[in-house]
């Protein structure tokens, strides 16, 4: 290809023009470690307080905790009430990881696995809520905590 068949046409151009210069101008209003706070702060709340419901206490598992997992949230594999403690641990730990943006690659796999259990083991019809949570921690995964976590001061990848 030339030059000339790699150049845009400037209909196309001034069309483009205001877009690109958004573009522009929220690159450089939304700093870089933002977004992945802003992702951190919130994904964690809804992890955290469902947590806080199964539980009395410090960390008590609530009998209605235990009832649901008996019945509603059965998974195939694992006893309910391991289940349950595993789910109301992950549900306290990850979130306060990930608010500290400590291990929050390994926060949010664990919370994104979490995710996909209760999608398509407990509740396959909360496919949007559940694809929301996930759209929060891919990014996670995928970049880490940004520069104001603990894992950036402490340059954990």
């Amino acid at each position: 290809m030339t030059a000339e068949t790699q150049t845009v046409p400037a209909a196309q151009s001034a069309f483009h023009a205001p877009f690109n210069r958004f573009a522009g101008l929220a690159e450089k209003i939304v700093p870089d470690w933002l977004i992945p706070l802003l992702l951190r702060f919130a994904i964690a709340p809804v992890f955290w307080l469902s947590g806080r419901t199964k539980v009395d206490g410090l960390f008590t598992l609530k009998d209605s905790t235990l009832f649901l997992f008996e019945n509603e949230y059965a998974l195939p594999l694992i006893p309910s009430n391991i289940a349950a403690y595993m789910a109301a641990t992950a549900e306290h730990v990850f979130p306060i990881l990930l608010v500290l943006g400590l291990f929050t690659r390994l926060s949010a796999l664990a919370l994104f696995i979490m995710t996909l259990t209760i999608q398509f083991f407990v509740y396959p019809d909360a496919w949007a809520i559940h694809l929301t949570w996930i759209a929060i921690l891919l990014p996670l995964i995928a970049r880490g905590g940004g520069a104001l976590s603990l894992d950036g001061v402490l340059k954990i990848r």
